[in-house]
């Protein structure tokens, strides 16, 4: 089997298996799969406001995994992109309700370009450097760092400086001119998914047709070999673990400015998460990734119409989600092993799969 064949198998087979499971388990609860799933795919793609929200929760999923296939491509596991997101998020939406006397076509970009600087700076910078001159494993910096965010962002809201008045911890609403329109022809569609594709060509382009990309991904696949080639890995793991959050931050800013229009104290995404399953069902490719991020999300999109109208909990959609991504660890672990077993006694430098 050619390894594109495989790229394109291996997602599948964990999907249908994953649906195939689920069914199992329903029909071992006595529920009806079959009606189960018809009220998924509804809920999803029933009619075009359904095809419209599901692609809007996609959104952020997709961008956000986006980042983290970069980083995987540059041999980097960014686990806190669910921070970085967050700090997108708080800034995009200050600038949001700040400035409004600006034009739209000033507003919308400035916001948009500083939600991308400050996941940058939070996923790239520190735990980048960290990473590159003292050894700290971006597992953990990440990770951690996404904790500062997350509780950052509550004390903003609750009696912080971007508290709006009143007893409810929420921020102001962004303004007119800072706010995303949604697509006249389908008022569920938010505009921000146009500006998606073009990130998704953009980092297509990036990762398989430069020099820059060429050597990210060189650095992924061996940093001796790398470094002996004369490449600054130092540098390139701060660079890609900076574009990743870049793009978990403009996730949250295109989430903020054009679906929630303000941050709330409850507000809790979890894109940040899901897009690590997103990212490693697409085996990081940037397109495969459109249409794993409008897979998952149509489980979210339809897992209210699945409990409505067969009664079946949602919580059955994070359990498919939870065999996937069981299927395609196991597929990860097995090119490990296998290319593990392959390697000559003595070579140098690390295969990461």
């Amino acid at each position: 089997m050619t390894q594109r064949l495989r790229g394109v198998l291996m997602p599948l087979y964990a999907v249908v298996t994953g649906l195939i499971l689920g069914a199992v388990i329903m029909a071992v609860a006595r529920y009806n799969p079959w009606s189960a799933y018809v009220a998924l795919f509804s809920g999803a793609f029933g009619n075009l406001s359904a095809i419209g929200t599901t692609i809007t929760y996609a959104v952020p999923l997709v961008l956000t995994g986006l980042g983290i296939a970069l980083a995987f491509r540059a041999g980097l596991f960014n686990i806190g992109a669910e921070g970085q997101y967050w700090m997108g998020a708080i800034v995009a939406v200050w600038i949001g309700y700040h400035f409004a006397a600006w034009p739209w076509y000033i507003h919308i970009p400035v916001a948009a370009l500083a939600a991308m600087l400050a996941g940058a700076l939070w996923g790239g910078v520190i735990p980048g450097l960290t990473k590159a001159f003292v050894g700290a494993h971006e597992v953990i910096t990440t990770m951690m760092l996404s904790y500062i965010a997350i509780f950052f962002g509550h004390y903003l809201l609750e009696q912080g400086p971007m508290m709006a008045p009143g007893f409810i911890p929420q921020s102001p609403a962004v303004t007119a001119s800072a706010t995303i329109p949604y697509a006249p022809w389908l008022p569920t569609l938010t505009g921000g998914f146009w500006i998606t594709l073009v990130v998704i060509a953009l980092t297509h382009i990036l990762l398989f047709h430069t020099t820059l990309g060429y050597k990210l991904r060189a650095v992924g696949a061996n940093a001796a070999a790398a470094r002996y080639g004369g490449m600054n890995v130092a540098w390139f793991t701060v660079l890609s673990l900076g574009l990743s959050g870049a793009l978990a931050g403009l996730a949250g800013a295109l989430q903020m400015l054009g679906v929630e229009g303000q941050l709330s104290d409850t507000f809790s995404s979890g894109y940040g998460y899901t897009a690590i399953v997103v990212a490693l069902l697409a085996r990081n490719n940037p397109i495969g990734i459109l249409f794993s991020g409008i897979f998952f999300a149509a489980l979210s999109a339809g897992s209210q119409s699945m409990q409505i109208d067969s009664g079946v909990s949602p919580y059955m959609t994070d359990v498919i989600t939870g065999i996937i991504v069981f299927f395609v660890a196991a597929d990860r672990l097995y090119t490990y092993v296998r290319v593990r077993r392959a390697r000559p006694t003595g070579a140098v430098g690390e295969v990461r799969a």
